[in-house]
């Protein structure tokens, strides 16, 4: 039974969506924090448990009979992050699964300037030390976050934002739908993929003209010096290691950390991947007051 963690999260939804297009309801399990939340699933023939990062126990039971574990990272950073992951894949183990994968992010590193991509280094450390084989999916860097970065200017038409550098921008279904197709072809990749990401690097200088084609509008880029947006952050009741954290994306960028177009994900996809030219489109499709 292939047991995919985090299936009411926004990516690990998606993959599960995927994976039934592809092998047997009854031969998928999911882990979840609230089962009620996955009832259309258990509908479908999906089985159902409640699991927790956090609650050994209760992983044993969801991974119960697995063969593969796909373990969604959490929305966190740092230590607990690790811990997490660790106990999860420490429950996989336990389980008997005979491949646990896990989806990573493409800076994986642990000289990285961003948090998240150390703590997917960690992560990756834990899976190299479990005895099982693994795949670890390096995932770009999620499509959405550019749109959510985005966001204010939508209103204003200016783009005010650290210095920042290309960053491959990956669409959560399309990374969804490799996921799933690895899943389906059972060691298709042995460690850490190569990045899994879109077609192009763009940064917010190429963004700003990509929202003016797409809106009309005009939009404009200025560069906003690091102490400032982290003040800005912290103004807005971001906790300061919550706003040094996110101030650390654009350091990771800029040293060109995200920068990296494979072609791997299209060859899994058998298609181009998704452009945020479609991100930016369908989050104005759902947002029209801006445009007024």
């Amino acid at each position: 039974m292939i047991i995919v963690t985090g299936a009411t999260g926004q990516l690990g939804r998606q993959i599960v969506e995927s994976l039934l297009t592809r092998v047997p309801a009854d031969r998928i399990g999911v882990s979840v924090r609230d089962p009620l939340k996955a009832r259309p699933l258990a509908d479908r023939g999906v089985r159902v448990r409640q699991g927790s990062f956090t609650d050994p126990a209760g992983l044993a039971h969801a991974f119960e009979g697995a063969t593969q574990v796909l373990v969604v990272s959490v929305d966190k950073m740092g230590d607990e992050c690790v811990r997490q992951h660790r106990a999860a894949i420490d429950a996989a183990v336990t389980a008997g699964a005979r491949r646990i994968l896990y989806t990573s992010q493409m800076g994986a590193s642990a000289t990285s300037h961003f948090q998240a991509c150390r703590d997917h280094a960690a992560t990756e450390e834990a899976l190299r030390a479990c005895g099982v084989p693994f795949t670890s999916l390096r995932n770009g860097f999620y499509a959405s976050s550019a749109v959510h970065f985005l966001a204010p200017a939508l209103t204003s038409g200016k783009i005010a934002l650290p210095a920042d550098g290309p960053v491959s921008w990956t669409a959560h279904a399309d990374l969804a739908e490799a996921a799933a197709a690895v899943l389906a072809d059972e060691g298709r990749f042995e460690g850490p993929t190569p990045p899994l990401t879109g077609a192009e690097a763009l940064g917010f200088d190429d963004i700003a003209c990509l929202a003016t084609e797409v809106t009309g509008r005009i939009f404009t880029r200025t560069t906003t010096s690091d102490d400032r947006y982290l003040a800005e952050l912290t103004g807005q009741g971001v906790p300061h290691d919550t706003a040094d954290r996110l101030l650390g994306i654009f350091a990771a960028a800029r040293a060109g950390e995200f920068a990296t177009v494979d072609p791997t994900l299209a060859d899994l996809l058998g298609r181009a991947p998704r452009s945020l030219d479609e991100a930016l489109r369908t989050r104005l499709a759902t947002d029209r007051a801006p445009l007024a």
